[in-house]
């Protein structure tokens, strides 16, 4: 998973061909050494035809941004993708997204391209990251004819930080989204919805750092992937 340094944006920028994923490029990121709390992220989900990257499609993106630790509302966003096939009927049960709603989405290039322009300056924040920041990457090689780069902060990874921190045991299970947000007491918002998961994704990382802030100055690098 690339991980997107400072030298490495502005040479990946350089070589980019004009158009969002450029446009994403040229905006610095917030430092690693940084204040988590001085931070701007971008918490955000997606809804696709199956797991796998290199076949399956983009059905739907919530996304919400963070300023700090403050989730500011007004930002939320959700767009369905139209696609070119029908909707696997395995997946379609769980994020109940039928053929003929997505048959109203948006062209993939241009809700990928409000989610560039939303991500542009910040980090990202998702739940078993590596699904978004896989089918992302992959949409932008399709899109743009090269993959996306971020700095990110997974929220299942760090419950498993945390758990195996303190010595408690689980299992597999403990780590979906909905049970960590039970954990942490947090509202429980309708699941396999993108931008539910992506508000819940939010208020988990806070629920996470608030945990973890006991006065001292906690760095951006200690949440990273």
């Amino acid at each position: 998973m690339p991980i997107l340094t400072d030298w490495g944006r502005r040479w990946r920028h350089r070589r980019a061909p004009p158009g969002p994923l450029r446009d994403y490029l040229a905006q610095p990121l917030p430092s690693p050494r940084a204040d988590y709390r001085e931070v701007d992220y971008l918490a955000i989900d997606l809804e696709t035809t199956g797991l796998d990257q290199r076949q399956d499609l983009i059905l739907s993106v919530g996304y919400v941004v963070l300023h700090g630790p403050e989730i500011d509302l007004s930002t939320a966003r959700h767009h369905l993708v139209r696609i070119d096939r029908s909707i696997p009927e395995a997946s379609a049960v769980i994020h109940q997204i039928t053929d003929d709603q997505a048959a109203t989405g948006r062209e993939l290039e241009d809700v990928l391209g409000e989610v560039l322009a939303a991500l542009a300056g910040r980090v990202m924040i998702a739940h078993h990251a590596g699904i978004e920041q896989g089918f992302l990457s992959q949409a932008c090689r399709r899109c743009w004819g090269r993959g996306l780069p971020l700095r990110l902060v997974d929220t299942q990874t760090l419950a498993h930080r945390t758990l195996e921190r303190r010595q408690i045991p689980f299992k597999a299970s403990d780590l979906r989204l909905h049970a960590l947000t039970s954990r942490y007491n947090l509202p429980r918002h309708g699941a396999h919805n993108a931008l539910s998961d992506a508000l819940s994704a939010a208020e988990l990382f806070l629920a996470q750092a608030a945990y973890r802030d006991d006065g001292r100055r906690l760095r951006l690098s200690e949440f990273l992937c």
